[in-house]
This record gives structure tokens, sequence and C-alpha cells, in this order.
């Protein structure tokens, strides 16, 4: 279960993004934090069942900062409006591909994969596809799978010429064209005051286990 003044203290941040008023009501935030921080600590325990490596992690470790770096952005609210963890067996600052819980109101989503990773590891992942595409396509068509993502494979972020060394009739193409290579399933608010909320994020990355291994075998 998500406690409930997780959601309920983000939805107030969105109304009132500054620094004066987050100084104002920083022991909600981290009443906030402390409840989120449990809830990625049984995520953890969840998703050690059929990845051990993640469950030595600690949540501190996979959650990221509410603040922003607005250095280089136009959008100067300094705090993000989302509180979220992302689960390799480096922790969030480990390369290679890994599992991602989102929670916004009404953005809320599990995702897993690897974004926009280093050309070098790119290219290991695109000769990985086109090696052994039919397993590939095997673990992105089986059922648990296409249940969570009917969609697939994000390609909003993908070449429009296929790349350096491959041709557009590689039957992979569609695949060896992207940039990243993400999948995610959307979060409805009312699923997470479950009190199995935490094992059904487990249960969700585990169908997105397949993927991951695929990707992080390619960068060995």
């Amino acid at each position: 279960m998500l406690p409930a003044h997780i959601f309920r203290f983000l939805k107030d941040l969105q109304k009132n993004n500054d620094r004066s008023w987050f100084e104002a009501h920083r022991p909600q935030y981290e009443n906030a934090k402390a409840g989120f921080l449990i809830f990625t600590q049984e995520v953890i325990k969840g998703i050690s069942k059929f990845d051990p490596p993640i469950g030595e992690l600690v949540a501190k470790n996979c959650t990221f900062r509410i603040n922003r770096d607005v250095r280089f952005s136009k959008n100067k609210a300094p705090y993000k409006n989302n509180m979220s963890a992302y689960f390799n067996k480096a922790g969030k600052k480990g390369n290679g591909a890994g599992y991602y819980i989102h929670i916004q109101p009404g953005a809320s989503f599990a995702a897993a994969g690897i974004w926009q990773p280093e050309p070098g590891d790119l290219s290991k992942i695109r000769q990985e596809i086109d090696y052994n595409f039919v397993e590939w396509k095997k673990i992105i068509n089986g059922p648990a799978f296409k249940k969570l993502f009917p969609n697939g494979i994000d390609a909003t972020d993908s070449l429009i010429r296929p790349p350096k060394g491959y041709d557009e009739d590689n039957p992979a193409i569609d695949f060896l064209k992207l940039k990243s290579f993400v999948v995610r399933s959307p979060i409805e608010e009312a699923s997470t005051t479950s009190k199995t909320f935490a094992k059904d994020v487990a249960k969700a990355f585990q169908a997105m286990q397949p993927m991951i291994n695929f990707l992080n075998r390619a960068l060995d």
C-alpha cells in the first residue's frame, strides 16, 4: 500500500511549487518521503524473489531527490511533482537496464529498460537484437508482456534512417532504429491504496525481467 498522504503532499506541491511553501511544509514532505522509502523497500523485497541481486539494495540508494536541476531548463520550478525509484543491481546510479516506479498525481507508471544508453552500449544492444532477433521477438510477444504493454516498446525516440551498418530490409530494423528501449505501464491512483500494491508492482516488473536480462546481457 502506498500511503495516501504521499499523493496529498504531491498534489499540494503541484499547486505551490516554490521554496517558501516547501520549507513551511517540510514536515509533510519528510512524512511523505518516509512513506515512499518504506514502500520502495517493500518493492525491493518483491523483486528479490525473481531477481536476487536487487534484494541487496536499500531504498535510499534507489530513490531520487525531489529537487530539480534547473540549470539548463526553462522550467525553473525548484521541485519535482513526483516521487520515483530506480532498481538496478548497482542502485539508481547503476549502468544498464533496470526497473523504475514513478508516482505522480494523474501520471503514475511502472517502467523498465534502458533510456538513451551511451553510443557504445547502444551499439551492443543493437547487435544483440540483430544476432538474436528470434529470442527478442519471443520476449516482447510473450503473453504477460503483451498484456502489460499492448503498445510494446516506446518508439517515440527513434531514428528515421537505419543506423550505420544495418539495412532497411533487416527484419529487426524497427528495433534497431531505437535509441532507447523502454516499456511502461500506467498506474491508476485508486490501485495504490491496495494492500498488495507493492507486490503488484513487483509482479509487473517480473514480466519485464526477460527484457531486462536480454539488454543487460548485451552490455556484459
